[in-house]
């Protein structure tokens, strides 16, 4: 970073800060390049009572725990839609791009270069100011640079291997060039050696921050990211502009070295604009900030500056950088801003989560709640005779009344002619059956459409709900259920007809004497179980009771036995039903991959490790 020759007319103005003053600066050409880069033979970043954060006791440890950090904040997962995903991945992601670009390369490789980064405003100067540093040109300027999206890094060639693959942003592509830096492709870090660079200092001039492309500003954050010293450029235009201050509060946050430059001032105003812009500054919590102002001015050349427009920026950068206590200085000032950064951001990432955990748990109580209360209404609809209506009661009625049942009995001994049960059996008995497996059937899918509408419209409530069910298919029902019904009803019919085989009259003397068609009678049962006694009111006691015709048979406790069996098992194989419809919308969370309440309370742990740590 060469100076150039003092000309009598100054047009960079040093506007004071970081307590460094305009007269406090070198009056000569005593800038950066005037000192090789010592290697520290410690390679600890030392505060001001002698503590190191690499002390050779502790730098393993403290490795290790930025190490278990790193792995816990990048296993960390949101599910797409719900609240805190995209706060929680920006947060995540800006985190991590901290750790693998900044933190951890500088405590395993501690002689890293110092590096600048030269952000800010579109048009504001940034690559005329960085060619200007540098004291030659290293980067392209015009209006082509707001387009692109790719940084040119300018370093002495004795650094060029510090910002290769291995050590800088292992992920993004970058192209070497000689000479002049040309843009590269969209995404792609040019890397530019320049001898009139000194050795361990580097200059990167980012894309726009207030770019119109999310993409390119999201780069340059990550660049910034990366930086021990901000030197941050915008135009007496757009400096009040929210995208301007969104990053230098990111700065202020994060306590990093700071230098702001004030760019295009005009004559006309020049001391009103510059008092508005030291008032918003103050107001920002950067009232200490170094600040320069460059006027507006034609006197560029070569695509830099001419005469002593950069001077005071250039003294400034040499005043921070030019020995290695003062380069330390700066990049132990950053590198402690951001671990201490992390007590807040590790923290509101873990709470992201909570938000994520809260949401799944919303959405998981619903599903929960809609299919108990399904079961539920189904049991409640067995026991009190809800299904003892419309076409099954007309068949019991029918059936009951026609002495059908009376028929089926027979005196033990009497023999019939073979084919006789099939000859004589009435068609009543199969349209009952029929009947029954109908309603039993037509309640389960009812209630279970109903609690597929119900944890639709309570997840309607939780922003991203609705995506969850449309990427997953969450229908009311599924395409199958009606036949997976029908299927365990005509298995439960079966089920009950083995239980008055096994438990009925065979137990009573009665049996000795009496034989009976199980099927039909295994269908009063199912009348009986149905809620018969709950509307015996209402339908008058022109019907014989079920519930007297199987006591005789049977006896009230084998009776007992029967019902109290064969509603449970109803009851087992609806519940089993309405899990399996509960379960599509539980998978459909699971595939949703919504972070669990312990990885909110490993971050809080790493947090609170990197404390002891530190």
């Amino acid at each position: 970073m060469s100076r150039p020759p003092a000309t009598p007319e100054v047009t960079g103005n040093h506007e004071g800060g970081d307590g460094v003053s305009g007269e406090d600066l070198p009056a000569s050409g005593t800038g950066p390049g005037r000192h090789e880069r010592a290697r520290s033979s410690t390679g600890s970043f030392a505060d001001s009572d002698g503590a190191r954060y690499r002390a050779d006791s502790g730098e393993q440890r403290f490795e290790q725990v930025l190490d278990a950090l790193r792995e816990r904040v990048r296993s960390v997962e949101f599910a797409d839609g719900l609240p805190g995903a995209e706060e929680g991945r920006t947060a995540r992601n800006d985190i991590l791009h901290q750790l693998d670009d900044y933190v951890l390369p500088r405590v395993r490789n501690p002689d890293t270069p110092l590096l600048i980064a030269v952000a800010g405003s579109t048009g504001a100067g940034k690559s005329t100011l960085v060619n200007s540093l540098v004291g030659e040109q290293v980067t392209t300027t015009g209006v082509r640079r707001p387009t692109t999206n790719s940084p040119v890094l300018a370093c002495n060639p004795a650094d060029m291997d510090w910002f290769s693959e291995t050590f800088f942003l292992p992920t993004f592509p970058r192209v070497r060039q000689q000479g002049l830096a040309m843009p590269g492709k969209d995404g792609m870090l040019v890397l530019a050696p320049s001898e009139c660079m000194p050795q361990g200092i580097a200059v990167l001039d980012t894309p726009d921050v207030d770019s119109a492309v999310a993409a390119h500003h999201e780069f340059a954050a990550t660049f910034l990211d990366t930086a021990d010293l901000w030197l941050f450029v915008t135009t007496s235009r757009r400096y009040a502009d929210a995208r301007v201050w969104e990053f230098l509060q990111v700065a202020r946050d994060r306590n990093t070295s700071l230098g702001v430059v004030l760019s295009r001032v005009p004559e006309r105003g020049r001391g009103q604009l510059l008092e508005h812009f030291n008032a918003m500054l103050e107001a920002n919590g950067l009232g200490n900030t170094a600040r320069f102002a460059i006027p507006e001015t034609d006197q560029i050349r070569g695509e830099r500056f001419t005469a002593n427009t950069a001077d005071a920026i250039r003294d400034y950068l040499a005043d921070v950088t030019g020995e290695l206590a003062q380069r330390d200085r700066v990049t132990r000032r950053t590198f402690r801003g951001v671990i201490e950064s992390f007590r807040s951001r590790v923290p509101e990432l873990a709470k992201q989560v909570e938000t994520q955990v809260e949401a799944g748990q919303t959405l998981d109580s619903a599903a929960q709640d809609a299919f108990t209360t399904a079961l539920s209404n189904a049991d409640a609809a067995v026991n009190d005779g809800s299904l003892l209506r419309g076409t099954l009661l007309a068949r019991w009625q029918d059936i009951a009344a026609s002495g059908v049942l009376a028929r089926t009995l027979r005196t033990r001994g009497k023999r019939r002619s073979p084919g006789a049960d099939e000859q004589t059996e009435d068609p009543r008995v199969a349209a009952l059956q029929e009947a029954i497996r109908d309603s039993l059937e037509a309640l389960v899918v009812a209630v279970a459409e109903r609690a597929g509408e119900e944890v639709i419209r309570q997840w309607d409530t939780v922003a991203g709900g609705r995506q969850l069910v449309e990427r997953f298919s969450c229908d009311t029902v599924a395409a199958d259920f009606s036949e997976r019904v029908r299927r365990a009803v005509a298995e439960w019919q079966k089920r009950v007809t083995e239980m008055v085989s096994a438990d009925g009259a065979a137990k009573r003397s009665v049996a000795r004497f009496v034989s009976f068609d199980q099927n039909a009678f295994t269908l009063v049962l199912m009348v009986q179980l149905l809620g018969y006694e709950a509307v015996q009111e209402s339908l008058g006691r022109t019907t014989p009771s079920p519930q007297r015709l199987l006591r005789g048979l049977f006896g009230a406790e084998s009776l007992r036995n029967i019902d109290a069996m064969a509603r449970e098992d109803l009851l087992r194989r609806i519940g089993t039903l309405l899990y399996e419809e509960r379960s599509r919308f539980t998978e459909a969370l699971a595939a949703a991959r919504i972070p669990g309440e312990d990885d909110a309370v490993q971050l809080y742990q790493a947090t609170y490790n990197l404390e002891i740590a530190r």
